[in-house]
């Protein structure tokens, strides 16, 4: 290229617009570990701070299950419109300023949230957070990841996308949950309202915190590389990428599998809540098993996203809807044990399968030969379908249990997993015959 004909944003001596493809190995390590924080961190305060608490949220906040719910339903439908808004988006600015932009926005929620929020301020919380989420940060991250995995390594990038991610939730629930009980009274079950809601306060403002600062780490590692050096940005936002992407059946069949997978990850809110339920568990003891669920997902995301690239995505896709199914039914059937170790088996099998899923399916990208360039609208596309159980999932859950309290209001939970994810069985199997005819 002659010079002064460079791309905007690939100046020379601009270490920073440099090709993700093109970093040396440390650099890449760099890049990919900021990944990884970012895009855990920036979920932080909309879900896991409910999938690790849940019992203790309801009581401190004062709403049922129904309500919380309805605020991740609105987050749900808000990320429908941002799902798809935030494909091109990813095509056409840098996934650095996006993904930092959005973990400050999301961050800056948490002041709002400390606040103990009536209902209805959740609902417009959980609204902005589905923008912040998803419209500037999702297909920016995954696009970012899928340069990163090159032509060959698709399955190890995503695995350990959602690996390294499940790691840092593991490490910073646990972390979490050791501050909520050092600030509360020796008995747990002593506490008084007002200490339940100050532990629980801190526990916010530690998680605001970890996600302010790693936006400063994606502004100082990612490169603020163009997206689309051949200058087609500049001709603005396009759908040309959306209407090519919705012509390949398998982007079709792909959104499927994704419904299914996520049913499957949404219903590990209810871990903790089973727990509580089941056993008896205490808050922190219920806490304890949100957060195993996560050390649980570290591990078998990288190990899907390894067998990935040695066999193909698809084929592991298909054990990781079997071995969803299997835990599902064994909690839909009643069969949940009651004996505390078993009970932890039984979470740990239905997580692996869940985490297996959710670490490589976007790595189906490659394997249903999606063109690199519409990369960020077949994410859109996608997602826009993928996740709707962020719209119908928290209403479900929380009719479910509200309505049939006990263990029988979780049978009716795992149920309606276990058929999902026969129909995603179904899918993959479609999905493999399309891609490789």
């Amino acid at each position: 290229m002659r010079h002064g004909c460079r791309p905007p944003g690939l100046e020379a001596g601009n270490p920073m617009s440099r090709s993700l493809t093109d970093l040396s190995g440390p650099r890449r390590g760099l890049v990919l570990a900021a990944l990884i924080l970012a895009g855990e961190a920036v979920f932080l305060l909309p879900f896991v701070l409910a999938r690790v608490f849940r019992p203790t949220l309801l009581d401190v906040f004062g709403i049922t299950n129904l309500q919380l719910g309805t605020a991740f339903s609105v987050y749900g439908v808000v990320a429908m419109v941002a799902y798809f808004a935030g494909g091109p988006l990813a095509d056409r600015y840098s996934a650095r300023r996006l993904m930092a932009l959005a973990l400050v926005g999301t961050g800056l929620g948490g002041l709002l949230l400390a606040g103990i929020p009536t209902p209805r301020v959740m609902n417009w919380l959980w609204g902005a957070w589905g923008l912040t989420t998803i419209l500037l940060f999702w297909a920016a991250m995954l696009r970012a990841t899928r340069e990163w995995g090159g032509a060959s390594r698709q399955g190890l990038a995503y695995g350990l996308l959602d690996g390294g991610r499940g790691l840092l939730a593991a490490v910073i629930a646990s972390v979490s949950v050791l501050l909520f009980a050092a600030a509360l009274p020796g008995e747990v079950e002593l506490a008084s309202p007002d200490q339940r809601a100050a532990s629980f306060r801190m526990v916010i403002w530690f998680f605001t915190g970890v996600t302010l600062l790693i936006a400063l780490v994606v502004w100082a590692v990612v490169p603020d590389n163009d997206p689309n050096p051949d200058g087609a940005a500049e001709r603005g936002l396009s759908l040309d990428g959306v209407r090519q992407a919705a012509r390949m059946p398998v982007v079709w069949l792909h959104a499927i599998i994704i419904v299914c997978a996520y049913v499957g990850y949404k219903a590990t809110d209810d871990f903790s809540l089973l727990a509580h339920d089941v056993l008896g568990f205490n808050d922190v003891q219920a806490a304890g098993i949100g957060t195993l669920s996560f050390w649980t997902r570290a591990v078998t995301a990288v190990a899907a996203g390894y067998l990935a690239d040695r066999s193909s995505s698809s084929r592991v896709i298909l054990w990781g809807f079997a071995a969803l199914t299997g835990g599902s039914l064994v909690i839909a059937l009643g069969a949940v044990p009651t004996v505390p170790w078993m009970f932890i088996a039984t979470i740990i099998t239905t997580s692996v399968g869940i985490y297996a899923l959710r670490g490589i399916y976007f790595a189906l990208l490659a394997e249903g030969a999606v063109p690199l360039a519409m990369t960020g609208s077949a994410i859109g596309l996608v997602s826009v379908i993928g996740f709707t159980p962020d719209v119908f999932m928290g209403p479900l859950m929380g009719v479910l249990l509200d309505r049939s309290p006990g263990i029988l209001g979780h049978q009716h939970v795992f149920a309606a997993v276990a058929a999902f994810g026969v129909i995603g069985l179904s899918a993959t199997l479609a999905f493999r015959r399309f891609a490789h005819e």
